[in-house]
């Protein structure tokens, strides 16, 4: 199941729309219970994601589980956050831009 997520992770900047991401500056460190730590910086249509947490305006945090939910789709996000299964620390303005990238 973590490959499940590494290859989310490694597959994300070609998968994104440049249209979508447009104008948007923002990074962001997942740290996924299990399957590992990820930074994705987003620049202007750009996406760019390195292996490890680095400095990011806003942090993720969620279990290998709740993260492929979210993430096909079967788990509202912020149904998730409410409930407690997903936490976000930092700017959460960047948080709600998200969505842009899934």
């Amino acid at each position: 199941m973590a490959d499940d997520v590494r290859t989310f992770f490694e597959s994300l900047p070609s998968r994104v729309n440049p249209s979508k991401v447009a104008g948007m500056r923002n990074s962001y460190a997942f740290d996924v219970e299990g399957a590992g730590r990820w930074t994705v910086r987003v620049d202007d249509g750009t996406v760019n994601v390195s292996e490890g947490l680095e400095e990011a305006d806003t942090t993720i945090s969620a279990s290998e589980d709740t993260f492929r939910q979210i993430v096909s789709g079967e788990q509202n996000p912020t149904t998730a956050y409410m409930t407690g299964k997903l936490k976000v620390r930092g700017d959460m303005g960047a948080a709600m831009k998200l969505q842009k990238l899934f």
